[in-house]
């Protein structure tokens, strides 16, 4: 039976993921990667950890905070955009600190940028005295400029920030860009980056004193993992013994080149029944065709690409 929403488990950890949007899926998959299950309740809102004792909550990315604050939920998968925004109102409003950023999870990737008319010749951040900015993240701009020692107007808006230049509402804007898109259509440029965002897992700003605790570390421990060996692969291939420099070399920016114990050889740096070594090594990143042809010309044999999904290193 599902637990209700409102009552505390403190025996099992509660995360808030978005319901839909961009940052839904992939959060789905990551927990999923870390060796979650649910079972999904009806309305669709609720996941009960059926694997683990975690469960996940679906709601909106701009709630996932205040979820945090007020101990609905543990953890969040949120943009670091909504986490610092919120977290700097709070400040405004003199709230003490309600949860942190714990990791950053590498999706989602934006910027939060000012972006000024194509015709304006950018001079730097001085240009903005006395101008009026519109932006859906007034508390980061707000600190932004403050920091910066400039007396702008902040106009805060929910929605279609890129068209308030072109209404007279404000003369730039402040506002998430990925590919650059949207402003170009709007006749605008990027100037300056205020913040690089991307989905993070957020948490209380106390952390936990109860089972959560453990929970939590556990789950953070697998999400470092899984992220550090996204872009691994395990190349695995046999070669002479004389071929070692030369595929050393080649291999300089992989991990250690391990010499595999194989079936007829010593079990130390021995050779297999047809004299080759068995080796293999990580490599960060995508093995190219024309690294194999490479790695094949030193005098690599076998060649195989391994796609790694977990490691206990």
């Amino acid at each position: 039976m599902t637990p209700p929403l409102g009552t505390a488990t403190r025996d099992r950890l509660r995360i808030a993921i978005q319901k839909s949007g961009r940052l839904a899926e992939p959060a789905r998959s990551l927990l999923a990667a870390c060796g979650l299950s649910w079972r999904e309740s009806r309305d669709k809102l609720f996941c009960y950890g059926e694997s683990l004792p975690v469960d996940l909550l679906l709601v909106r990315d701009d709630d996932i905070p205040g979820l945090i604050a007020d101990g609905v939920c543990d953890l969040g998968v949120v943009g670091r955009n909504e986490l610092d925004e919120q977290a700097g109102e709070r400040a405004r409003n003199g709230l003490p600190p309600a949860y942190r950023e714990l990791h950053g999870l590498g999706f989602g990737q934006c910027r939060l940028m000012l972006a000024v008319p194509e015709e304006w010749e950018w001079q730097g951040p001085q240009q903005l005295q006395g101008l009026r900015i519109a932006t859906s993240y007034p508390a980061i701009l707000a600190g932004w400029l403050q920091r910066q020692g400039i007396d702008a107007h902040v106009v805060e808006l929910s929605g279609s920030v890129e068209i308030a230049p072109r209404l007279g509402t404000a003369d730039l804007i402040c506002d998430l860009v990925s590919s650059g898109a949207t402003l170009a259509a709007n006749h605008l440029k990027p100037v300056e980056n205020l913040l690089d965002s991307e989905a993070v897992l957020a948490g209380p700003a106390g952390g936990f004193d109860d089972a959560r605790a453990g929970l939590a570390q556990m789950l953070l421990r697998r999400v470092d993992g899984v992220l550090q060996l996204k872009d691994r692969k395990l190349l695995m291939f046999s070669a002479a013994r004389e071929s070692l420099p030369a595929l050393e070399r080649l291999l300089q920016d992989a991990g250690p080149l391990v010499i595999v114990p194989t079936q007829g050889g010593p079990a130390q740096g021995g050779s297999g029944q047809n004299g080759a070594l068995s080796l293999q090594t990580m490599c960060e990143g995508a093995v190219s065709w024309q690294q194999l042809e490479e790695l094949e010309r030193a005098g690599a044999r076998g060649l195989m690409v391994l796609t790694v999904e977990r490691s206990l290193a």
